[in-house]
């Protein structure tokens, strides 16, 4: 098992608490096929230049260094022979720890990232929504809110005509005619659903976006998701709030240290893995208080 030291925040709210899991809309019609996928990253693991004994410091040991061997370039697999189906009108929630590729998942499939093995094949283009997606940030929203919408398919007409929906649903106010730089974590990430979730599209990818969203903001993402599936849209989700993930889908994803250690009906998979959380954070309590007894008596 992976042994992160990042704490999960289930972020359950009172309000994600009462509300059921969305129904399923019956469909035989496949939107996505992800098919033994493989993601791999480059990267260069050269260690630091240190001053330890024999070591030659300076202009010296420049160029002393200066005829060395490039330095290793070590293979991460971040995603290792994920398979899974995904159809016309299902809301899917992918969980896991940090660092466990749920991420880079959504962004293979997106086409961001080259499978290095395995296939995708998706019915249409899907639209990805991250929160920490690249923004123009010295643009104004009114701006981005234009090129936003274009790149999602919009036509300038229509672009124009719901510019103002887009800026209500967003909450923003006056401040679409600020810079992007300008605006808090929240405000951003609500004028990028906001605009994703302007048009219908066949795949939407939500990527930690309702994580910074009050639970107001929630519900109204909620309803719009629910519309998008009405539509015979897919919703895939990335979150640490169980809560959310279990209010908004229908199915879940689990993915571990870069496999589907599970997947099926919301609520089974999400108790599932709240207790392997909770027991994974209890085993390192007692590793720590061993380890701080142990330092003591010596």
């Amino acid at each position: 098992m992976t042994d992160t030291h990042d704490e999960i925040d289930f972020e359950i709210d009172p309000e994600d608490l009462d509300q059921a899991p969305p129904e399923e809309i019956p469909s035989d019609q496949l939107s996505l096929l992800v098919n033994d996928l493989h993601v791999s990253y480059r990267v260069f693991g050269a260690k630091k230049v240190g001053h330890g004994p024999g070591r030659k410091s300076g202009l010296l040991g420049r160029l002393a260094r200066r005829g060395a061997a490039d330095p290793p370039v070590r293979e991460v697999k971040a995603i290792k022979g994920i398979s899974f189906a995904a159809r016309h009108g299902e809301a899917i929630g992918i969980i896991g720890v940090n660092g466990s590729g749920k991420s880079t998942l959504l962004r293979a499939i997106a086409g961001l990232v080259p499978p290095a093995g395995g296939t995708v094949h998706v019915a249409s283009n899907p639209s990805l929504l991250g929160v920490n997606a690249v923004l123009m940030k010295d643009l104004t929203g009114e701006r981005n809110i234009m090129i936003g919408a274009l790149a999602n398919g919009l036509t300038l007409e229509e672009t124009r005509a719901k510019y103002q929906e887009i800026v209500d649903f967003a909450e923003i106010g006056d401040f679409v005619n600020l810079p992007m730089k300008s605006y808090s974590s929240g405000m951003g990430a609500r004028l990028r659903f906001a605009i994703s979730a302007s048009a219908v599209p066949d795949i939407l990818m939500i990527d930690e976006a309702l994580a910074t969203g009050d639970a107001h903001f929630r519900a109204k993402s909620k309803a719009r998701m629910d519309e998008i599936r009405q539509s015979a849209g897919t919703v895939f989700l990335v979150s640490h709030s169980l809560a959310t993930v279990q209010s908004m889908c229908t199915r879940v994803l689990w993915v571990h240290e870069g496999r589907l250690v599970m997947d099926g009906d919301s609520r089974e998979v999400c108790q599932t893995y709240k207790e392997y959380v909770h027991a994974r954070n209890a085993q390192r309590k007692r590793s720590a208080a061993k380890a701080a007894k142990a330092g003591k008596e010596g």
